[in-house]
């Protein structure tokens, strides 16, 4: 009997002291993560996960391993190791919004919306889920889904803006081009700093062919971005469509100056002769 519980203390030993080493690995892997070695910090997180593959902690480990990898760029690897995660725990609606974040990176849309679906049948009000399967939605022409999503949203944060220029473009698409305007004369007036509003409500003003409206809002935008090569662009088309030959020359050039191709910009600054 003396041998038989030598032996169990042994054991009990044995797996203390493998328990120990393995959060000991797992805490060397989170001090590299916190330093940004990320190469070694992925290097560890494999190495717990093998000390110990049954450790109920493996599902955080498989998240905090796609996260790692995620910024190292290996986005294919990131995708399993969240999947890992996933399996151990597959109501987990951080690593699932995570994994979907890279799918939609990817241009994997129909794999990212079941994963949103699934996030927002756990929490459906769940905001960042909601938005981007509304935006799923809109690439599928399924509009009625989206405003669905982007109504949800609201009604929970009236002043959310993603949601409100979600609908203005749903609107936009679907024909309603007043109520669309209103809607983004509203957001302007809460946002009047954010430059590609003011763009967008240019290039709103462009299709109704409003070029002197179009005009003042491309400005206002230069005015607040003054780097920004698409609104000297936009400038330049507007001023051609207006017969403002010298103001559109000068709006290419300055793009031209930002770094736009000048051979991009030939037949444009002959028109402007």
């Amino acid at each position: 009997m003396k041998f038989v519980y030598i032996f169990i203390w042994l054991g009990m030993m044995a797996s203390a002291l493998c328990a120990q080493s393995y959060t000991e690995v797992v805490e060397q892997a989170m001090e590299c993560t916190q330093k940004d070695s990320l190469r070694q910090a992925e290097a560890l997180f494999r190495k717990a996960l093998k000390m110990d593959p049954k450790n109920p902690r493996n599902a955080l480990l498989f998240s905090n391993l796609g996260t790692v990898q995620k910024r190292m760029g290996k986005t294919d690897e990131a995708i399993e190791s969240y999947s890992m995660a996933l399996n151990i725990t597959p109501y987990a609606t951080a690593i699932l919004l995570n994994r979907a974040a890279l799918y939609m990176e990817q241009g994997l849309l129909d794999k990212a919306y079941l994963d949103y679906c699934n996030v927002i049948d756990l929490i459906p009000e769940e905001q960042e889920a909601r938005l981007f399967r509304a935006y799923i939605y809109m690439q599928r022409r399924q509009y009625a889904e989206a405003r669905i999503d982007y109504n949800v949203i609201l009604n929970k944060d009236l002043k959310n803006k993603p949601a409100r220029l979600g609908l203005v473009l749903l609107d936009e698409k679907e024909g309603r081009v007043t109520r669309a305007l209103d809607a983004l004369n509203l957001l302007i007036s809460d946002y009047p700093q954010d430059a590609s509003l003011l763009k967008m409500r240019a290039n709103m003003e462009v299709d109704q062919q409003q070029w002197e409206l179009a005009l003042l809002d491309v400005e206002a935008a230069i005015q607040l971005e003054n780097r920004d090569t698409e609104s000297y662009l936009m400038k330049g088309n507007i001023c051609l469509e207006l017969g403002k030959k010298a103001e559109a020359r000068t709006a290419f050039e300055q793009a031209i100056a930002l770094g736009v191709p000048r051979t991009e910009l030939q037949e444009k600054l002959k028109a402007c002769k």
